[in-house]
């Protein structure tokens, strides 16, 4: 009785990729404002002067890879050793490095939610149905799977809990562990299972949902051929007019 029309593949691509640069830009800048307000940069300088001063009074370099490190001389090796043991013996600069981890993810996770928020949440808000810029642009929208329009708690579910918190932070997370390389191979298999999962979900479910959806109950549809309802109740009488519609049509 419902005339849904799922986006194509290829739509959603191209909006997400739009929504995507868009959520970079913003994050960026509330990175930086939140960067600013903690002094993010000063303190990272800081800890980059206490490697220098180490590097510079036990002649050696932190900045290596395992195969450099590798191919040092059996005497290069003990040196470095002696040199990064009495970096990390160091409270003052344990200290700041933990601070500066704890920093990172505060400036990363609050330039992300900035942009999630006003990007994914607040726009969508503006433009009615769910739709972000890019959705705007190629033509989509959201709805739930009986085509009734998207609530604002339904919204907020998908933008906050499914978008930022499990899809965009989890991986961000891992990402930034693995940066400071305190995670070892477990991270690369952790965001390598939410790749798996996500394409699972999407291709098994035949709705083209992924996890955010599925939390919010919500599809992502072409706005111009799907009849969009304001409530469960405009629905339902629609379904009865159709099927009186249709009951009649087979008497006669």
């Amino acid at each position: 009785m419902l005339a849904i029309t799922k986006a194509s593949v290829w739509k959603r691509v191209f909006a997400f990729l739009l929504d995507f640069i868009l959520l970079t830009i913003v994050a960026t800048g509330g990175a930086l404002l939140v960067s600013a307000i903690t002094g993010y940069t000063e303190k990272t300088q800081q800890l980059q002067e206490y490697y220098t001063e180490y590097e510079e009074n036990f002649d050696v370099k932190f900045s290596i890879t395992k195969d450099e490190y590798d191919a040092l001389s059996e005497q290069d090796k003990a040196k470095y050793d002696i040199a990064y043991q009495a970096l990390i013996d160091d409270q003052k600069v344990i200290k700041l490095f933990n601070l500066i981890i704890t920093l990172t993810i505060m400036v990363t996770s609050f330039g992300i939610l900035i942009a999630v928020i006003l990007t994914e949440f607040v726009i969508p808000l503006i433009f009615k149905n769910g739709q972000t810029v890019g959705k705007k642009v190629f033509g989509l929208c959201l709805c739930t799977p009986d085509a009734v329009k998207v609530s604002s708690l339904s919204l907020f579910i998908r933008t906050i809990l499914g978008k930022f918190t499990l899809e965009i932070m989890i991986p961000v997370l891992v990402i930034i562990m693995i940066y400071f390389n305190t995670i070892g191979i477990l991270g690369p298999i952790i965001l390598a299972l939410i790749l798996i999962v996500q394409a699972v979900i999407f291709f098994a479910r035949g709705r083209n949902q992924i996890l955010h959806d599925i939390m919010a109950n919500t599809i992502v549809v072409d706005m111009a051929s799907t009849r969009i309802f304001d409530t469960n109740e405009e629905m339902i009488e629609y379904v009865k007019e159709k099927a009186a519609e249709q009951a009649a049509k087979e008497i006669y």
